[in-house]
């Protein structure tokens, strides 16, 4: 089965720092751009990060710009987030998906494989 599962979210104070996992299962991550996305409930779910395949190539969006890190060990079939100086602002379900990634472009194309989520709280 062709999936994608998140982990590493949690409570944290603001402040705080939380490192989120994207495990691939069924296929391999080597010809796969990933990217991290959020919801919160009413809203639309945004785009936060995304990198390429050799991991030549990450992009931000401004607001996690300078806090969090996008990262890929393809031996290990994962994709990371770590998610430092966390805001409560940054409160929402993270999602990881297949992308297209490009400097220019960001995080494009279709999302053929999600995740099913995982929580993250910042909050006192």
């Amino acid at each position: 089965q062709v999936q994608l599962v998140e982990s590493g979210g949690g409570l944290v104070q603001p402040g705080g720092s939380l490192r989120l996992s994207c495990a691939a299962s069924g296929f391999s991550l080597d010809y796969y751009a990933i990217a991290w996305f959020r919801q919160v409930p009413g809203k639309g779910r945004e785009g936060v990060s995304c990198i390429s395949q050799s991991a030549d190539t990450t992009y931000y969006k401004d607001f996690v710009k300078g806090r969090f890190t996008i990262s890929r060990d393809n031996a290990k079939n994962t994709v990371y987030l770590q998610m430092n100086s966390l805001k409560p602002e940054d409160t929402a379900i993270y999602y990881c998906a297949t992308t297209g990634c490009t400097h220019s472009s960001g995080i494009y194309g279709s999302h053929d494989v999600w995740g099913q989520g995982t929580q993250v709280t910042v909050s006192s």
